[in-house]
C-alpha cells in the first residue's frame, strides 16, 4: 500500500527525489537549458506550505511532490503545486492522482482558494493528470523559464472545488 509523508524538502529521501526531478528534467528539456532551483526548505514548511514523499509498499520512496503560498490570486489565498515527480517503476499505478488529491486537501487544510501550477508542453502525461484533477488553463502567472502551460483550479473551504 502506497503511503504519502510530509517531510522537510531537505530531508534526504525528499532531496534524492528532488535531484533526481531536475536530472530528468534537464536531460530531457527542448530548446534552451532547464533552470534549476532547488527550494527553500521554509517555503514547504506549515503554513506556508508542505512537501510529501510517496512511499511503496516496501517503504522505498517513489515520489515527491508539495505546494507553497504564493500571491493571492482572483480567489484569495493562492498556493502552487511544484515538483510533482515519480520514480519510472511507480508510474500508471493512480499513485500521482492520489498525492494530487493529498496536496488538494492540504491546501484546503491551510486555508488555499485556490491550487496553481505551472508545466512545460512536453510533460503529456502530467498535463492529463491535472486536466483530470480539474485544473484549467490560465494566463501565465509567473515568469519560470521552464514552463509554457499554467494551470488553476479554485477551491472552497469544506473540500470541495469550485
Amino acid at each position: 500500500m502506497v503511503t504519502l509523508r510530509e517531510e522537510p524538502v531537505d530531508a534526504p529521501d525528499a532531496h534524492e527525489l528532488l535531484f533526481e526531478y531536475f536530472a530528468m528534467r534537464v536531460s530531457t528539456f527542448p530548446g534552451h537549458t532547464y533552470t534549476t532551483v532547488y527550494p527553500d526548505p521554509s517555503v514547504f514548511e506549515p503554513p506556508a506550505g508542505v512537501f510529501l514523499v510517496v512511499r511503496d509498499d516496501e517503504g522505498t520512496s517513489v515520489g515527491c511532490g508539495g505546494i507553497r503560498r504564493i500571491d493571492d490570486g482572483p480567489h484569495g489565498a493562492r498556493y502552487e503545486v511544484k515538483h510533482l515527480y515519480l520514480r519510472p517503476e511507480a508510474r500508471g499505478r493512480g499513485w500521482a492522482r492520489l498525492l494530487m488529491g493529498d496536496l488538494e486537501r492540504r491546501a484546503i487544510a491551510l486555508g488555499a482558494r485556490e491550487l496553481v501550477l505551472d508545466t512545460h508542453h512536453t510533460l503529456e502525461a502530467a498535463g492529463r493528470l491535472y486536466e483530470a484533477a480539474g485544473f484549467e488553463a490560465i494566463d501565465p502567472y509567473n515568469d519560470n523559464p521552464n514552463a509554457t502551460r499554467w494551470y488553476a483550479k479554485p477551491l472552497t473551504p469544506g473540500g470541495q472545488t469550485g
